[in-house]
């Protein structure tokens, strides 16, 4: 496999028809060596328009919805993220090379180490990687300018909401399968004042331990 050429259909023929117009998001995707984050058995795969197994029943999402919630979340140089399910790492590595600092939180102390490792080979070293439950806030290093929640939700829990500062942006796929949503909610003031945008529909797995809370946004 020529993999430049296959990481240049990847954003050509998938990325950029999805919407996703954004030269820092297109470039940067370009540049990631996406196969380096891919298990070893699926590594012919990584540019493919498809979820790709991790274990313990976890995917990386599609390469055009990644881009699509990069997109979405318009991340600045001096944003401090909160990434809720490490995965692979890959997503970890396009959220550190927009912000300042990314804490990265998975359940499976596996998927932590290992993208560890493959982001310490990269040179990516604003990363702060822990293994937790996240399903419910991680209030650790709160409040965040960016929230990214890489599994689903049925419903979005409140804490989230409450993690962010004024002017901060998440983005969650909310709902039941086979049908869910991926929002971006922004917090427009200091108070409860949330906007909430539809970006598309998708289905991917849930996010464990996650409960039906009282509030539903």
């Amino acid at each position: 496999m020529n993999v430049e050429q296959a990481r240049f259909n990847m954003v050509e023929q998938q990325i950029r028809t999805w919407e996703v117009l954004d030269p820092r998001i297109l470039d940067l995707i370009g540049n990631m060596p996406r196969e380096e984050f891919v298990p070893a058995q699926y590594r012919d795969l990584a540019f493919a328009d498809i979820m790709i197994p991790l274990g313990h029943g976890q995917v990386m999402m599609e390469p055009k919805v990644e881009a699509r919630l990069l997109q979405a979340l318009a991340i600045e140089p001096s944003d401090t993220v909160l990434e809720v399910g490490t995965g692979s790492g890959y997503f970890t590595a396009l959220l550190a090379r927009l912000g300042k600092h990314v804490h990265s939180v998975d359940i499976f102390p596996d998927f932590t180490g290992s993208a560890q490792r493959t982001l310490a080979g990269h040179g990516i070293n604003n990363v702060t990687l822990e293994t937790g439950d996240a399903a419910k806030g991680w209030n650790k290093h709160a409040p965040y300018d960016v929230i990214a929640i890489t599994g689903s939700l049925p419903v979005l829990p409140e804490i989230f909401l409450h993690n962010l500062k004024p002017g901060g942006r998440l983005v969650a796929v909310v709902g039941e399968a086979p049908v869910m949503e991926a929002i971006l909610v922004t917090r427009a003031g200091e108070g409860a004042q949330w906007a909430r945008e539809s970006l598309f529909e998708t289905n991917i797995p849930p996010l464990l331990n996650t409960a039906r809370p009282q509030f539903v946004f």
